[in-house]
């Protein structure tokens, strides 16, 4: 099938006559139906950066009007039509006669995605999802025009988060104060947000047959190898694993701050007074330090990176009217990454940079697939692919830091991950409950996060800063916009746990396994991907067991 030249994918009249032509066509063979598959790819991958495209630009300018505009357009007008079409489309090839003579190796992981949303699919849904969407992006421009001004001039919230980092405690608490009252001050515009938001996807899980949305979402997510009990099993490993090792972290830093307790204000500041971590002056410098690290590591990751370094592959830095957060958008017609963050000068932002090139590695290592669903894996997966770039760039610290101050950054991550993985758990347990209890009041929520704080939260001490301690969920985006999509970071940070134990005895062959399991895209299932990767994918409590003794190891070689 040839695409016209100049077909403009934003417009569904241009869109339409070649859909319809793949649904018109006949399928006489096996050859047949393998070139549906093809075409079909091809054409979605023309549809889908056109979308990518809209996203890219409403993130990068949520002030902007005219680009809001054209994504909600795409949202409203384009994609409940590729909806619909799709899933005619799925049923056609997964009906097909044929469909039994595939290959088995090459089309069981498409076939039974197929299926499965053949399955749930419901035209009832379609303007439901487009519905979704739009109070998501809502919640995006909320987000992206947060400003505060602060030492004389108007900071956006990422720009803030230098100054927990300050030796000065009055400087901290100040800053953060700031912070807190102008989120509250958005409080309520958020809570009414999600409420549309839990009452649209629990109308969409009924039309479905379903009793809850979260059994729902399990289901339209594909999560084929593990299940909702599979996932309060990780809450409890976490719970009783990694929450105490936070906790006793926490009270150590209050015994060196020589304080009764920390403050929310008190939890990113050096132990020892040295200044905060600064990895680069601005995104050129960023730029220029992550591609000798990664050339050092890889020359090959080296070449793919500076690929990035033209063609509109990457927009760094925080500003405001910039939508919160980060993210590597695949353009899956011309097969090219695109990397957004809001880039402060902090070690976070060095994290979200070689996080972010880990999804673009992956993007490019399995680029090569002409099914356009095999370019892509599963979530759980996905995010090993980023998590683990995190961990096996410790040795290429140094083009950012002195000796000390790589040691400083080595110990930050890690000691971040007994952080990190409680609120994973945290935010997952939320969700859990707020979709298996969709009639539930703004209080009920406010209280259940609390209850949730007490099972997963540090040793902090919230004091007269309670109204913000309730509503901090708010801050999580992946609530509004990819809902249940958060578990995946627990689950793939202990298959990046398990890539960087691997890389601590032998650097050159986790470096295989890492780059063989990448190109596999998702070709195959997920618990084979982990085993390509020489992963195991478990994540009980023996498992979180093992990797945090690791981490703990590693702890006690480097000075606090």
């Amino acid at each position: 099938m040839k695409l016209p030249p100049n077909l403009d994918a934003t417009r569904w009249d241009q869109l339409a006559p070649l859909y319809a032509q793949l649904n018109a066509r006949t399928i006489g063979s096996t050859k047949d139906l393998e070139q549906l598959i093809l075409d079909r790819s091809n054409l979605d991958a023309v549809a889908d950066e056109a979308q990518a495209n809209l996203y890219i630009g409403m993130t990068c300018h949520t002030d902007d009007d005219a680009r809001r505009s054209a994504f909600l357009k795409f949202i409203q007008n384009v994609e409940p039509n590729l909806r619909t079409t799709g899933a005619e489309l799925d049923r056609k090839t997964v009906e097909s006669p044929f469909a039994k003579q595939l290959d088995p190796k090459r089309y069981e992981t498409y076939l039974r995605a197929l299926r499965r949303e053949v399955q749930l699919f419901r035209a009832e849904n379609v303007p439901l999802l487009t519905e979704a969407t739009t109070f998501d992006q809502e919640y995006s421009k909320l987000c992206g025009a947060m400003s505060v001004t602060f030492q004389g001039s108007e900071q956006t919230m990422p720009q803030m988060a230098k100054y927990l980092e300050s030796t000065d405690r009055s400087v901290r608490e100040e800053s953060w104060t700031a912070v807190a009252a102008r989120r509250l001050a958005d409080r309520e515009a958020v809570d009414s947000i999600y409420d549309k938001l839990i009452d649209v996807r629990h109308r969409m899980a009924l039309n479905a047959g379903f009793d809850n949305y979260r059994d729902f979402q399990h289901e339209r997510m594909l999560r084929f190898d593990y299940k909702p009990a599979d996932c309060v099993r990780f809450h409890e490993a976490i719970e009783a694993t990694c929450v105490p090792l936070m906790r006793e972290l926490h009270k150590e830093r209050a015994a060196s701050l020589k304080l009764k307790s920390v403050r929310p204000w008190d939890l990113k500041v050096d132990l020892r007074g040295r200044n905060p971590l600064r990895p680069f002056a601005d995104t050129n410098q960023l730029v220029e330090r992550t591609s000798r690290a990664f050339h050092r590591l890889d020359a090959e990751l080296g070449t793919m990176f500076d690929s990035m370094r033209t063609g509109s592959c990457l927009d760094l830095e925080t500003r405001k009217g910039k939508a919160p957060g980060g993210y590597q958008y695949q353009r899956q017609a011309s097969r090219t990454p695109f990397i957004f963050m809001n880039a402060a000068g902090l070690q976070r932002d060095l994290t979200t940079m070689v996080h972010e090139a880990g999804h673009a590695f992956h993007s490019l290592l399995s680029k090569h697939d002409p099914i356009l669903a095999y370019r892509g894996s599963p979530i759980e997966f996905a995010e090993v692919a980023s998590m683990s770039m995190e961990l096996l760039t410790f040795p290429q610290l140094d083009e950012f830091y002195s000796p000390e101050e790589s040691a400083r950054a080595r110990r930050d991550q890690l000691e971040g991950l007994a952080t990190l993985l409680p609120w994973i758990a945290m935010i997952d347990a939320f969700q859990h409950w707020v979709y298996t209890n969709p009639k539930h009041t703004r209080a009920d929520r406010s209280a259940q996060w609390i209850a949730l704080n007490t099972r997963f939260g540090g040793d902090v001490d919230w004091s007269g800063h309670e109204e913000t301690l309730a509503s901090l969920w708010q801050r999580q985006l992946h609530l509004f916009g990819s809902p249940f999509y958060y578990v995946e970071y627990g689950i793939a940070q202990l298959g990046a746990l398990q890539m960087w134990r691997q890389s601590r005895r032998d650097p050159s062959a986790a470096l295989a396994n890492y780059k063989r399991a990448l190109t596999l895209g998702g070709s195959r299932p997920l618990p084979e991907l982990f085993e390509s990767a020489g992963l195991t994918f478990d994540f009980g409590p023996e498992t979180v067991r093992g990797l945090m003794a690791e981490v703990q190891s590693e702890l006690a070689t480097i000075p606090a």
